[in-house]
């Protein structure tokens, strides 16, 4: 896997949206942080455009991600907020400059399409993190955005955390890939299918009937997506539905009984996701997961 040059001082980041729209007042306070930093801020051209519950046409979502991509001055590109539309782009854009030189792609939920895509296509690393959108928000932590620069600067990421009812003990090393589990679903028999086979598994969701997210686990075991695994890391699984006669399971318990028949290390309410904190995660970057009774560790190579 190629890790883009971390950022320094000086650098120019790019501001694109490639789904729901948004407003210009809505990315302020990450332009100030960005600012903050020591970085330029390119903003896209169409970047507040409205078409419909889009940031403008597919067309031109896609020409500000395609410029951004192209243009040797952008060390990073920042997607300001999720929704959906990423998958109306994807097919649009020529990585061939990209993959030449690699720069940091950023944000989560609807940019699970890029992370995955890129992450199998290209074997490039991208930031799965917190995006514009939230960095004004009184919800959001700081020590979330802070990630954000200590993954695009180079400094080391380690997190640990407490173990909850639905851990399994272990150790797995691995490149860690994932994200948004609707969006991974969505994927499946596409040129940016997740390959998960030695690797560890980061999942996340927001607003789903748990029949649907045991639907689309079940999908995702099916298609061999567990098999190869060396750990799994579930994160905020958010505001989760179900229906007057309920489903019966979490989507932790859904999770515990797919690692423990095939044994592997999980970690379960993992701070990444729709949640307060959201932290980083380099995703396609080789990391270790240490899962022991009473804690948890992640440490990034």
């Amino acid at each position: 896997m190629k890790v883009p040059a971390y950022l320094k001082k000086g650098d120019t980041i790019g501001l694109v949206s490639p789904s729901r729209m948004v407003h210009q007042d809505e990315v302020v306070k990450a332009i100030e942080v960005f600012r903050t930093w020591g970085l330029h801020v390119l903003v896209g051209k169409n970047c507040f455009q409205k078409k419909d519950q889009f940031a403008g046409t597919d067309e031109q979502r896609a020409e500000d991600f395609q410029e951004m991509l192209d243009n040797k001055d952008v060390k990073a590109i920042f997607c300001s907020r999720g929704g959906y539309g990423a998958v109306r782009v994807v097919d649009k854009l020529d990585f061939k400059e990209f993959k030449k030189t690699p720069k940091w792609i950023a944000g989560f939920s609807d940019i699970t399409v890029f992370h995955n895509h890129i992450n199998q296509n290209f074997g490039i690393v991208t930031l799965h993190c917190e995006m514009p959108l939230n960095f004004g928000k009184a919800e959001t932590s700081p020590e979330s955005i802070e990630t954000i620069r200590k993954a695009l600067f180079g400094d080391s990421l380690k997190y640990t955390g407490e173990a909850t009812d639905y851990f399994i003990e272990g150790t797995g090393t691995g490149i860690i890939t994932g994200g948004n589990l609707s969006v991974i679903y969505s994927l499946l028999g596409s040129v940016s299918e997740i390959d998960t086979n030695g690797k560890i598994l980061f999942l996340e969701d927001l607003d789903e009937y748990l029949y649907h997210v045991d639907r689309m686990l079940m999908g995702l075991k099916r298609a061999g997506k567990f098999m190869g695994l060396k750990g799994l890391i579930l994160g905020g699984m958010t505001d989760m539905k179900d229906n007057p006669v309920p489903f019966g399971k979490t989507p932790q318990q859904m999770v515990f009984e797919i690692c423990r028949e095939i044994g592997i290390p999980l970690i379960c309410d993992f701070p990444s996701g729709h949640l307060k904190e959201n932290l980083a995660l380099k995703l396609g970057n080789p990391a270790k997961t240490e899962v022991h009774k009473n804690n948890y560790s992640l440490i990034f190579e």
